[in-house]
């Protein structure tokens, strides 16, 4: 009776298993992930690395193109000339950046500039410096910049230390002057120079009798005499022109051309020797017609250390350039230079050994 009120009212008994039970339903199959689509190329990215490239490598580009003609231009370029081996640096990092960018054209002009401003901040190779007649003498110079006179107790050391022959001074105001004279009297007894204040002020001391003084008319003091060495006349040129600081590299030509004028004027045959502090490097043209003016060799470049920086000496950043020199005609050959610190300056010295020769 049960299982026909069952039947009749539609229910379903919990113990009757003669029926099967409905199943519930099945879920809806989900749809398989589709594949990750590509990423897009963030083009926005890309073009500001190829702008970001293009800064760093328009200073070197002009910069490398500046000393391959020749020119040294106005501001900034004489200044940027400076910084020559250094701007390898942007150069490098440009061409990462316009590799970055896949930008063809850029990191191929990229490869150029690096490749240029490398190539132009070689060191000078040695010159083979071809000498003429039997040595005469051993010369040491010393070439430095005392700083408005703060170096003058380290000069002083150092003199004694190194005993030079000739010692060329920059900056060295009257102050500087006597106590350079009192310390170094019995071993420089010779003296020329300009006496001015602060780095106007120059001194050549000198162990050989000097005559025929001169002074090439400049800012700073550049006073010159011609020493008897070994029997044989040699000009002395102390060269200090003014820095090529904005608004005044025209004035910076102009005493450099003097120094030139006044060098191309001795007589060819004569030994000379030119030193100091240039305020210009072996990058800016300027320099370079200096040296070429009388075929003067650079003692350092001739001794394999023509990158050796000597300027500035003190401060946040390290010395990058070299401005003091020496040089001398073909008379003199240079056969070491060595660039010692200069506590109390801003510059290195500049210590070279040179032989001096008959000429015969």
């Amino acid at each position: 009776m049960d299982r026909a009120l069952s039947a009749a009212t539609g229910s379903t008994d919990p113990g009757d298993t003669t029926r099967p039970r409905p199943r519930p339903p099945l879920p809806s199959p989900r749809p398989a992930p589709s594949p990750p689509s590509p990423p897009l190329r963030p083009r926005h990215r890309d073009r500001a690395l190829a702008w970001a490239a293009g800064p760093l490598l328009a200073v070197p580009a002009v910069v490398a193109g500046c000393r391959a003609l020749d020119a040294d231009g106005d501001t900034p370029l004489p200044q940027l000339l400076s910084f020559l081996p250094w701007l390898t640096v942007p150069a490098a990092l440009g061409l990462l950046l316009a590799a970055a960018a896949r930008r063809r054209v850029l990191a191929f002009l990229a490869v150029l500039v690096l490749t240029a401003t490398a190539w132009a901040s070689l060191p000078y190779t040695p010159l083979l410096a071809v000498t003429h007649g039997h040595p005469l003498a051993r010369v040491r110079v010393i070439a430095a910049n005392v700083e408005f006179g703060q170096a003058t107790g380290s000069l002083i050391d150092l003199a004694r230390r190194e005993r030079p022959q000739l010692l060329y001074v920059s900056e060295c105001d009257p102050a500087c002057g006597r106590a350079l004279t009192a310390a170094l009297s019995g071993q420089l007894p010779h003296r020329v120079s300009v006496d001015a204040a602060g780095s106007a002020g120059s001194v050549l001391l000198s162990a050989y009798p000097l005559r025929d003084r001169s002074v090439v008319p400049a800012t700073m003091g550049m006073p010159g005499a011609t020493a008897e060495i070994a029997g044989r006349p040699v000009r002395l040129q102390l060269a200090h022109p003014m820095p090529p600081v904005p608004g005044q590299v025209a004035l910076w030509k102009a005493e450099l051309a003097r120094l030139r004028d006044a060098v191309a004027d001795r007589p060819a045959d004569e030994a000379l020797i030119v030193a100091g502090d240039f305020n210009a490097s072996q990058d800016h043209a300027a320099y370079r017609d200096l040296v070429a003016a009388r075929l003067l060799l650079d003692a350092a470049r001739v001794t394999g250390a023509s990158r050796t920086p000597t300027w500035p000496a003190e401060g946040p950043l390290p010395p990058y350039v070299q401005i003091d020199h020496v040089l001398t005609s073909t008379a003199l050959t240079p056969t070491a230079t060595r660039f010692p610190a200069l506590p109390g300056s801003d510059h290195r010295a500049v210590v070279a050994d040179l032989d001096l020769h008959d000429g015969r």
